[in-house]
């Protein structure tokens, strides 16, 4: 069966859900802002601890990255996803979750060739571009200040 290019957008738009937009974008507000309170409270926990604001910056993210790939293990972190939509992807949480997803997909390939090699193909670009840019941004400041 021969289709053009109409005929298939046509196919698909009528196959697809309409999504309710206003639900949706609220849910994400609510569910990514929900996320961040929690940052914000374990890290005015941590000060309370006697930590100064860096190192309970620091420690807030590392505790969000853990509960993040915790959740994604256990299978709940999908869940919210599917519930929330966007407003898990944007906090540090949806870092982790983008790690870990693929390394648990592959874990049967292996440890090197599965887990090791799959964990990084989403969060990897967002590495690599995320460390050139830092290093053009510092090359552009360095030379800003030169002037």
């Amino acid at each position: 069966m021969k289709m053009t290019k109409q005929e298939y957008k046509k196919l698909i738009e009528k196959k697809t859900p309409n999504s309710p937009l206003l639900k949706d974008v609220c849910l994400a507000f609510l569910i990514g802002g929900l996320i961040c309170i929690i940052g914000q409270l374990i890290c005015d926990g941590i000060m309370r601890l006697g930590s100064d604001k860096e190192n309970a910056s620091l420690l807030t993210s590392v505790t969000m990255v853990f509960f993040g790939a915790l959740l994604t293990g256990l299978g709940l972190y999908d869940r919210i996803a599917k519930f929330a939509g966007a407003g898990t992807i944007v906090p540090i949480t949806g870092f982790a979750n983008s790690v870990v997803s693929p390394a648990m997909e592959f874990k049967s390939e292996g440890l090197v060739l599965g887990l090791a090699a799959k964990m990084f193909v989403i969060a990897g670009p967002v590495i690599v571009y995320g460390v050139l840019s830092s290093v053009a941004a510092g090359i552009i400041y360095y030379i800003l200040s030169l002037l």
